[in-house]
């Protein structure tokens, strides 16, 4: 399934979001950190750099979380509450070096506003297509990392294709060498 650019780029950094919580070790945990992030997955607009903004940024990625595993009616609920608490207006924008895609809050909205609606706009598109399905945890054995799964058959089982699912190759591999 191919979704709009500004789509798949949301839902990217839902997951890298999600997943600065989920590591042994907590990866959002200063405001600079927290503006890593922001410059990593681009987003534009209002920064306060604050206490109050990173505990937002936060609780948002907390509840962001929990649509990993909830089934498609509870999704749909938490995406219009999310999209009626930050005041959501849809218009369409070009700036920078991207073209036309929606935002749906002003760009002096609270931070934690826009990355919620965004989100949850992007959690439409999968919602709307029957593709929520796409939303995976990995199938690592010592990973919970998060990702959304953009391949054609949505085989995708490992957050990456270096890492998690090569270690469980290779352990596939070592376990057929030994019972040879």
């Amino acid at each position: 399934m191919l979704f709009a650019h500004d789509t798949d780029l949301a839902l990217i950094a839902t997951a890298a979001l999600i997943n600065t919580g989920r590591d042994e070790v907590d990866t959002m945990t200063t405001a600079s950190q927290l503006s890593e992030y922001l410059d990593e997955q681009g987003y534009s607009g209002r920064r306060d750099g604050d206490d109050a903004e990173l505990a937002s940024v936060r609780k948002l990625r907390e509840r962001l979380d929990t649509l990993w595993s909830m089934d498609v009616d509870d999704v749909a609920q938490e995406v219009n509450d999310i999209l009626r608490e930050a005041d959501a207006r849809p218009y369409l924008s070009r700036h920078d070096h991207w073209d036309w895609h929606i935002h749906v809050t002003d760009a002096e909205a609270p931070l934690a506003d826009r990355m919620a609606a965004e989100n949850a706009m992007a959690l439409i598109d999968l919602i709307r297509t029957g593709q929520l399905e796409r939303l995976k945890t990995c199938a690592g054995d010592d990973c919970e990392s998060v990702f959304v799964d953009f391949s054609r058959n949505r085989s995708r089982r490992f957050c990456s294709d270096g890492g998690c699912g090569n270690r469980a190759h290779v352990a596939a591999y070592r376990r057929r060498q030994a019972g040879a």
